[in-house]
């Protein structure tokens, strides 16, 4: 069966994207999985969460038409690959958003890229710009991780209706593999009433499984922490592969904003961490 493409995208910052598709492709490689991340942020911070840097090639290369096999390198974790990124990521955003057909390069870089990996994880940067419209059009399925802080709603509502429109004009079979919730602390009220408030708005696209806010360990290497990253992982297949149970947008942009402007199944939920 052919892995499949996640693009983790968020147009807000620091609501844990790169720490959410590092820890899902490292816990899913841990446990035997081929696993792929595609770092799109010039930031470059998936790179160097994994303890790496781009010497040479990078992403920048990806987005112009080099094989994806000539640019992913094996970390210093077992079955977890890598294209890194670097800062001058940012001159292609540029040049993407002057070209006509800018919005498709990395969809035709990325074709086939299931057959040699499970999992495949593009790593988006804090923007709807034209990296993340790029891995939009190039994934299978989108995660979005959302904080639990006051203006959550506001920006699920926003990059939502904009899932709509890249599915409309850009890539019909874009599923929204679903919401997860991170940074959640369970010691104040304003993220106990922002956890329920997305839960009543969007219902089944929100993962039962949350993450906690904790305090991360020194260095930049990832940590093995099985005991955190598992519950993020949601029993590490069965948070992402959703199957027929993944969520699909209906073009519905009047509704974008709320749950009935989604379909899901029962599978498409998460299971609750044992």
């Amino acid at each position: 069966m052919p892995g499949k493409v996640y693009a983790v995208a968020n147009q807000k910052g620091g609501v844990g994207k790169t720490t959410t598709a590092v820890n899902l492709a490292a816990c899913l490689a841990e446990a035997g999985e081929r696993a792929l991340v595609v770092d799109l942020d010039p930031q470059a911070n998936a790179t160097s969460g994994l303890g790496e840097r781009a010497n040479g090639t990078s992403s920048y290369d990806l987005l112009d038409g080099v094989p994806l096999e000539e640019l992913a390198a094996p970390t210093r974790f077992h079955n977890l690959w890598l294209v890194p990124s670097k800062p001058e990521l940012a001159g292609v955003a540029v040049e993407l958003a002057r070209r006509e057909d800018g919005e498709r390069f990395l969809a035709e870089s990325l074709a086939g890229a299931g057959d040699g990996y499970s999992f495949v994880f593009l790593d988006c940067p804090p923007s709807l710009g034209p990296l993340t419209v790029n891995a939009l059009a190039a994934a299978d399925r989108v995660l979005v991780p959302v904080q639990a802080e006051y203006y959550a709603l506001e920006g699920l509502s926003q990059l939502i209706r904009s899932l709509d429109l890249v599915r409309a004009r850009l890539n019909p079979q874009l599923e929204l593999a679903g919401v997860l919730l991170t940074m959640v602390d369970g010691r104040t009220k304003l993220s106990a009433d922002v956890v329920a408030e997305v839960r009543k708005h969007f219902g089944e696209v929100v993962f039962q499984t949350a993450v906690p806010r904790s305090v991360p360990g020194r260095g930049t290497e990832l940590r093995h922490a099985r005991d955190q990253l598992r519950p993020a992982l949601g029993r590490r297949r069965g948070l992402l592969e959703g199957g027929d149970g993944a969520c699909q947008p209906r073009l519905n942009h009047s509704a974008a904003a709320s749950a009935g402007a989604w379909k899901c199944s029962s599978a498409a939920r998460a299971p609750r961490s044992s």
